[in-house]
């Protein structure tokens, strides 16, 4: 066997210190990329970490919420039904208070005769009796005469007595 020409030698040499050469350059780039990955695998955990962090968060926040607002259901619960109370027990107040207050409004729409018949009385009291030696004055001895019926019927006047003005208030 005979030895390889030295051109074919150096072509060989060179082709094998270019594998080489590309070899460490594709094991350098390979390193790169693990690092590169690792970096991204970590910076993605720590992300994934902070993401679930975030979400505990957010459900125990929620989770407060939550029972604050039961807490506000129950109390406006307690206020409406204790208004509901109130608002029977004023229904039933009114309840009673309404014919007193009929009998009010019926009283003052009779006032302003009331208070007439009240001044005529006055009026009479104040007068007094006719004397006694007055001869038309019916409680002299005799008797008086006949009373006229203000319903304007006829009938049967012995019945009536003399009227007294006075009161008795």
């Amino acid at each position: 066997m005979s030895a390889p020409p030295p051109l074919q030698i150096r072509e060989a040499n060179a082709h094998l210190a270019a594998v080489h050469r590309r070899a460490a350059e594709l094991e350098a780039r390979l390193d790169a990329a693990e690092c590169t990955v690792r970096a991204q695998a970590e910076r993605l955990a720590r992300h994934d970490q902070q993401l679930r962090a975030a979400l505990d968060e957010l459900g125990r926040t929620k989770d407060r919420e939550i029972a604050v607002l039961q807490e506000q259901l129950l109390t406006s619960e307690a206020t409406v039904h204790s208004l509901q109370a109130a608002v029977q027990q004023r229904d039933k107040l009114i309840g009673q208070l309404q014919p007193r207050a009929e009998l009010l409004q019926d009283i003052c729409r009779r006032r302003s005769p009331l208070a007439g018949l009240l001044a005529a009385l006055a009026e009479a009291e104040r007068l007094g009796p006719l004397p006694a030696s007055y001869p038309g004055h019916p409680l002299a001895g005799g008797p008086s005469p006949p009373l006229a019926n203000s319903t304007g019927e006829k009938g049967d006047r012995d019945h009536l007595k003399p009227a007294v003005f006075g009161t008795t208030v």
